[in-house]
C-alpha cells in the first residue's frame, strides 16, 4: 500500500459466486490477527476493500473483474429527479438519527423481517441474533446504526462505518411493507447528508456489478467513482459504466 505501510493478506479458497450464477469467486483478506485502525481501514476502503463483520476483504477472482468498488463524491453528487421526489415525499416526516451499534430488539426484529422477505430461501435467513451481531459489527470499527424513522416508526437502519475521510455503507435493512416509499433511496441520501454534515468527502457503496440486477441501482447515483485498474474514475450522469 501507499505511504510505506506493509500489511499481510491471505487468499481465500474458491467458492460459487453469490452474485453471478455459474461463476466461481475468490477474495483476499486482511490478516485476521490485525485489528485495523480507522485510518488503515479508510486506506483499505480506498484500495477497494470493505468489511463483512470483522473480516476485511476484496474480490480477487482469477478470470473475472465484475466487482468494482464504488463511491460517491458527496459534494459533487446530484440526486436524480426521482430521488429528489422520494426525499421530498418524506420531508417533515422522516428523522435520521445515528445511534451506537448496540444490539436492539427493535433493530433485530426489522432485520429478521427484511431477510424473510428478501432472502427467505438463503443461508442468511437461518441465522439468529449472534449471526446478526457477527455480520454487522466489528470491535475495531467506528460504526453507526443510522435509524430512519417515518412519523416516529422505525422503517430502515443503515449500518454505516466512519473513517477519517468518509463513510462506508455496510448494509441497509428496512420494513418490506415500506418498499413503496423507497427506503433504500432514503438510506443512501441520508448517508450522503451525514457525510456532508460531518465534512467527509466520500460515501463508499461497496461493489457495483453491472451484470447483477441487485447491484445495478448503484449506477443511478451520479457522479459515481469506480475503481478501474487501481484508479478511481469518475462517471458523470448519463455516462455508461465500464463492462467487466
Amino acid at each position: 500500500m501507499a505511504n510505506g505501510t506493509s500489511i499481510r493478506l491471505y487468499r481465500g479458497s474458491q467458492h460459487p459466486c453469490p452474485y453471478l450464477p455459474g461463476r466461481t469467486a475468490a477474495s483476499i483478506f486482511l490478516d485476521p490477527a490485525v485489528l485495523p485502525t480507522p485510518t488503515l481501514y479508510g486506506r483499505l476502503l480506498a484500495h477497494g476493500f470493505r468489511r463483512s463483520g470483522e473480516h476485511v476483504y476484496r474480490p480477487a477472482c482469477a478470470a473475472c473483474a465484475a466487482c468494482r468498488a464504488a463511491r460517491l463524491p458527496v459534494e459533487q453528487f446530484v440526486p436524480r429527479r426521482g430521488q429528489r421526489r422520494t426525499w421530498r415525499a418524506a420531508a417533515g416526516r422522516l428523522s435520521i438519527v445515528p445511534v451506537e451499534p448496540a444490539f436492539r430488539e427493535e433493530h433485530y426484529a426489522l432485520y429478521a423481517r427484511y431477510l424473510a422477505a428478501r432472502h427467505g430461501e438463503g443461508p442468511m435467513a437461518d441465522g439468529g441474533p449472534e449471526d446478526y451481531r457477527a455480520f454487522l459489527g466489528a470491535r475495531w470499527c467506528d460504526t453507526a446504526f443510522v435509524e430512519l424513522r417515518l412519523d416516529g416508526r422505525l422503517c430502515a437502519v443503515a449500518v454505516t462505518d466512519v473513517v477519517p475521510d468518509g463513510l462506508s455503507a455496510v448494509y441497509t435493512f428496512f420494513d418490506p411493507d415500506d418498499a413503496r416509499i423507497g427506503p433504500g433511496i432514503l438510506a443512501i441520501l441520508a448517508q450522503v447528508d451525514l457525510a456532508r454534515r460531518w465534512r467527509l468527502p466520500w460515501l463508499y457503496l461497496g461493489y457495483w456489478i453491472g451484470a447483477c440486477a441487485k447491484m445495478k441501482y448503484k449506477a443511478n447515483y451520479r457522479p459515481v467513482e469506480l475503481l478501474v485498474d487501481e484508479d478511481w474514475r469518475v462517471f458523470a450522469a448519463g455516462e455508461p459504466l465500464p463492462p467487466e
